[in-house]
């Protein structure tokens, strides 16, 4: 556990296919079930300060209290995904802490110099930023806000990958505004 931001609680890996990867990463690895949005809600994104509307493809599943997140971007939006292809990088791109205290553990770790390179909302309560923290390859911090919807969301993913049996390793995307 990371004496500064607590457990790694999801591994998000940068990829060129996201179907052929969730294919991958179920029938190789046996993670599963997969829910996939073709197209994130991303609203408020900044980049470096500015406002862009990215498209990006999320597919997420748990093997045990890690999430994995697949993500692959379908436009070219500044963003540290596209930093890190266009690097020539792909797999592990960043790791991500979740609180439910978002305002205040974002305000001590700027405090402490951390600087955010990439900001959004999914749903109510699901800001997330990105850190100034790419010294090599999957080493980008993501603070990720899981106190409303977005956390219900993640817990029932999880509660999905405990007795899943192989079926249906890719399922839809389960929508925040009804969890």
């Amino acid at each position: 556990m990371s004496r500064f931001f607590g457990k790694i609680r999801q591994a998000g890996y940068v990829v060129d296919d996201i179907e052929a990867a969730m294919q991958y990463w179920s029938d190789t690895l046996g993670v599963g079930p997969f829910f996939y949005k073709e197209r994130v809600p991303i609203v408020n994104y900044r980049y470096r300060g500015k406002s862009y509307e990215p498209h990006n493809s999320v597919a997420l599943a748990n093997s045990g209290e890690l999430q994995v997140e697949l993500i692959q971007t379908r436009n070219d939006v500044p963003s540290m995904y596209k930093d890190f292809r266009d690097a020539g990088h792909r797999g592990l791109q960043h790791v991500a802490y979740w609180t439910d205290t978002f305002d205040a553990d974002l305000d001590r770790l700027t405090q402490q110099g951390y600087k955010v390179v990439m900001e959004g909302e999914v749903g109510e309560n699901g800001r997330f930023v990105y850190f100034d923290t790419h010294y090599h390859p999957g080493t980008v911090i993501e603070l990720s806000e899981v106190a409303g919807p977005k956390g219900r969301m993640f817990d029932a993913i999880r509660k999905a990958s405990e007795d899943w049996d192989g079926n249906a390793p890719v399922r839809p995307f389960p929508d925040l505004s009804k969890i």
